[in-house]
């Protein structure tokens, strides 16, 4: 399972173009060029880096109300944590409460990192998960089951999809608050 997590990491930062992995990186230089990036390049980066933080909680158990990778997450505990550790947002704790950050976003029109929503309880906003591009999502999905990538056009979270949302990386003194360090 561990080599297939770090398999899967490896293929989503590559997909997203960024040189992440180059052992000749002057470290000097990366700062200011992270300064100058452009929406686009800043975008791609924090999308980047939620995709390889998240597919290291493959596996990781639900939990009502979890927060902790090691007692288990509850979906929104999963992206609070990934967005607070990959980019530095605190996120709101509800999947409710996240609905209203950032701006709204089309099906079609998904990118990588972006927040998916589900009707799951009956209820508008109860289920979130992060899009990985490609029609997938990450989630944490119920009581006996674990942190995991499903599709978005499976019948059962196609017919409960209640909408997106795009935090990452303009909205990103509107859409929450940054993390404490």
């Amino acid at each position: 399972m561990r080599k297939l997590t770090t398999s899967i990491a490896l293929l989503a930062a590559l997909s997203l173009g960024n040189n992440a992995f180059a052992d000749d990186v002057d470290t000097a230089a990366v700062k200011p060029a992270v300064e100058t990036q452009s929406g686009i390049q800043r975008y791609a980066t924090a999308a980047q880096e939620l995709v390889i933080q998240g597919m290291s909680y493959l596996g990781i158990p639900y939990r009502y109300g979890g927060t902790d990778r090691e007692s288990g997450v509850d979906c929104s505990g999963l992206v609070q944590n990934l967005f607070r550790s990959a980019i530095g947002l605190d996120l709101p704790r509800t999947a409710a409460a996240m609905s209203r950050v950032g701006e709204e976003v089309e099906r079609s029109e998904l990118k990588p990192g972006d927040l998916v929503f589900f009707n799951t309880m009956r209820r508008a906003f109860s289920h979130v998960g992060i899009y990985l591009g490609d029609g997938q999502f990450l989630h944490s999905p119920s009581t006996g089951g674990a942190v995991r990538i499903e599709k978005l056009s499976v019948s059962y979270w196609a017919s409960r999809f209640n909408g997106a949302r795009r935090i990452l990386p303009d909205h990103q003194a509107d859409a929450a608050t940054p993390a404490s360090n």
